[in-house]
């Protein structure tokens, strides 16, 4: 089935001429990444070369995409912005909150069960305002809209970080929060900053053991989890072309690994294969038709030096497969060296559990490559030494694996397969034993490995491969296992090795499915009732948060000095947390229960300045809040790496924290704070970190003044009556610190439709 197609053709027939109108004015040749961006332009033909990293720019994207623990928040925003129906194609993916435990079958009943009243909401939201909704059990959001909606050239955002899996069907897609995604439902422009391009050659081919995986694998470990930020990773060169298409989906989807914000690839056959053999020869032969538009013009990767900010060169052919973590999924280490850095570091070594599939390696290609090493067990008499689970990444994916017998042969090696969901990569995983927080080592395909986010477990050290070296080390049940040149002991005592995996980039009898789990929305919503029960504890209809007074911010209270890593994740974990997303008080009671106090090490332990005491950052801050005072948060290197979730942005706004002062932002956060009115701020001079004292109350000079490029003051008054004064960077532009001022970007909305 093709969805859009009007919508696709539409975009194809202007895109030609946008294209060379922004070749004309950038006075160059284009990259891919560019071609696609000006040809989005909101204004329509290109009029001016854009700064890269420096200029914000309006876009108009094709398509909006949401998944069910992000959506709840951005559809409770998109109801106040006074639209009777969404302004482009857009989606509902339930795929967050099915937790597995036992099986897909009993998980997703129990999940139906337990989630009926969310679900019912997105539904009839859904059916309301035009929009595509995915039951549960259709599958990851990421997987889906590969399968459906993605397109080479085409322009979408998404309510999830790993919205840039579209990148491996050429598209530019990119993880916003949901306030973004309600602009662009209720028909406004998309403000984005022009991204900087690192451009990656892949020359060679991959071989043997060697997966896609292994390409982002070795690009995390160079660039680390912020060396991507601000910018768009194109791939290019022989390599990539003789990669399948959902192997570049491996490729993009852990492009936010690496803080970027997307990845792509230029069109080519494997992208051709793939719309066909998913149902959607019609867009293939639209794309071949503009195909010299779908990539960069010929000069740019002839001399990328020239075009690109940044160029890494990778061979294919001498890539080994790697090992990414524990974590942190940029520990790069190669197979080879694993044996050497686990006894270096004190790794555990046995492998508890192997995990593959999730939103970044459950293609049919990854699944019988798989396959074809689980044969080997019964072939070579071998026994499979650690727990082995799949979770499919859609329906009909796992329809079209169980019909060729791969699920057959995973059972007989004692693998449990999960239902057609995120589960395990993103805490959604009752592992019998975690509570014991035992230290112990999983292995798994999926894209995150920061501490406690499989299992809860800390102790958990989690690293990250492909589905085939997961295979591997799972029946091997040893981390420091090299496939390529180890033996193993089989049931007869004889040293087997195993055969390099191999299997079809797509199914030989084509994808089949019953059910693939998609709702369309009425056609005529106006009388759909959206009902929210106001004493219901998972969601809550949204009040508007109230507009800045005027007035410079004084007597803040420092809420916590965040040190190190603080992600999303400690900001507001997910795991049991996600049945709370459509509830913004309740959630707002795992405020930075994660991020550990500078000041005494421990995680959700902060001193409240009312009375001296250490509690829970919530309640600490709730004190604040009723007592009408405000506070600051303040963050070391990349605070807010990770997923897209605003309500990490929400959650503080709502209880009243006022500012957050960082080293450094990742960028989905950054925005995600303007969008919600909060000040988010980066020290002028990153040493005056340190000058933050725990008992500080904390002035902010200069806001009657707001303006673009001009640092704010800080007066940070300690406790013993000293005084510091130290800068804060900001990046707002005119239209940012009119969020400010009215309080949300949402309260500006609201005013104009209501106009």
């Amino acid at each position: 089935m093709v969805f859009d197609l009007e919508m696709i053709k539409k975009v194809y027939s202007q895109f030609p001429d946008r294209v060379a109108k922004a070749r004309q004015v950038v006075g160059r040749p284009l990259t891919l990444t560019e071609k696609i961006l000006y040809a989005h332009l909101w204004q329509g033909d290109a009029t001016q070369a854009y700064e890269r990293g420096k200029s914000y720019v309006d876009f108009a994207p094709d398509r909006v995409a949401m998944q069910d623990a992000t959506a709840q928040m951005a559809l409770l925003q998109f109801m106040q912005a006074g639209r009777n129906t969404v302004a482009v194609p857009s989606t509902v993916h339930c795929d967050h909150l099915i937790v597995a435990k036992d099986d897909s079958k009993t998980d997703l009943a129990r999940a139906v069960n337990e989630s009926s009243e969310v679900y019912d909401f997105l539904a009839s939201v859904s059916n309301k305002y035009g929009i595509g909704f995915w039951k549960p059990g259709a599958g990851i959001i990421h997987q889906v809209v590969l399968e459906n909606y993605a397109f080479p050239g085409g322009m979408m955002i998404g309510t999830d970080s790993h919205t840039v899996n579209a990148g491996g069907l050429g598209m530019i897609a990119i993880g916003v929060g949901g306030a973004d995604a309600c602009d662009v439902m209720s028909g406004l422009a998309w403000e984005l900053k022009m991204p900087k391009l690192i451009g990656i050659k892949l020359t060679g081919k991959l071989n043997g053991w060697t997966a896609p995986k292994d390409v982002i694998l070795k690009v995390a470990g160079i660039l680390t989890v912020k060396g991507g930020t601000g910018a768009v990773v194109e791939y290019f060169g022989e390599g990539a072309t003789s990669m399948s298409c959902t192997g570049k989906g491996t490729i993009c989807n852990m492009g936010a690994e690496i803080g970027a914000t997307t990845s792509t690839f230029g069109y080519d056959e494997s992208m051709s294969r793939y719309l066909k053999s998913t149902g959607r020869a019609d867009v293939a032969a639209l794309a071949d038709g503009i195909r010299e538009h779908l990539t960069a013009d010929p000069e740019v990767y002839a001399n990328p030096e020239k075009y690109f900010d940044q160029v890494i060169e990778i061979n294919l052919s001498e890539l080994e497969p790697h090992l990414n973590g524990p974590f942190t999924p940029d520990l790069a280490t190669p197979i080879s060296k694993m044996k050497e850095e686990a006894a270096k570091n004190g790794w555990p070594t046995k492998v508890e559990v192997g995990l593959i599939g999730s939103c970044t390696n459950s293609s049919y290609e990854d699944i019988s490559r798989a396959v074809s090493l689980a044969r080997q067990v019964a072939e070579k008499g071998l026994k499979t030494k650690a727990e082995f689970t799949i979770t499919p990444g859609s329906e009909l994916v796992r329809y079209t694996i169980e019909r060729d017998g791969f699920l057959s042969t995973f059972d007989q090696i004692g693998a449990k397969v999960f239902a057609n969901a995120c589960g395990p990569c993103i805490g959604m995983w009752d592992r019998m034993g975690a509570e014991k927080q035992e230290k112990n080592t999983i292995v798994h395909s999926f894209n995150r490995n920061f501490a406690k986010r499989a299992d809860g477990n800390p102790n958990t050290y989690a690293f990250v491969a492909s589905p085939e070296l997961v295979t591997a080390l799972a029946i091997a049940g040893d981390l420091t296992f090299n496939p390529l040149t180890d033996t193993l002991t089989n049931e007869k005592g004889e040293q087997v090795k195993l055969d390099a995996p191999n299997g079809d980039e797509l199914p030989v009898k084509g994808f089949a499915v019953e059910d693939a789990g998609y709702q369309a929305p009425a056609a005529d919503g106006s009388t759909v009732q959206v009902k929210v029960d106001p004493a219901s504890k998972r969601l809550q209809l949204l009040d508007p948060f109230p507009a800045w007074e005027g007035t410079d911010l004084k007597g803040l209270k420092l809420l916590i000095k965040a040190k190190g890593k603080c992600t999303t994740d400690h900001i507001s974990m997910a795991g049991p947390w996600l049945k709370f997303r459509g509830h913004l008080d309740n959630i707002s009671n795992n405020l930075l229960i994660g991020a550990i106090n500078f000041f005494n090490e421990k995680t959700d332990s902060v001193k409240n300045q009312l009375t001296g005491a250490y509690g829970p950052v919530p309640s600490t801050q709730r004190a604040y809040k009723a007592a009408g005072i405000g506070s600051i948060v303040v963050g070391d290197e990349n605070y807010g790496e990770g997923s897209s979730r605003e309500h990490a942005a929400m959650e503080p706004r709502h209880l009243g924290v006022r500012a957050v002062l960082v080293k450094s932002f990742a960028r989905i956060h950054e925005t995600n704070l303007k969008k919600q009115g909060m000040l988010a701020l980066t020290f002028a001079d990153k040493n005056d970190y340190d000058k933050i004292l725990e008992d500080d109350t904390i002035d902010i000079i200069g806001l009657t003044s707001f303006t673009p490029g001009q640092p704010l003051e800080l007066v940070l008054h300690h406790a013993d009556g000293s005084t510091d004064t130290i800068l804060a960077n900001h990046s707002y532009n005119e239209q940012q610190i009119e969020w400010f001022k009215a309080g949300a970007a949402l309260n500006i909305i609201r005013q104009q439709f209501a106009g």
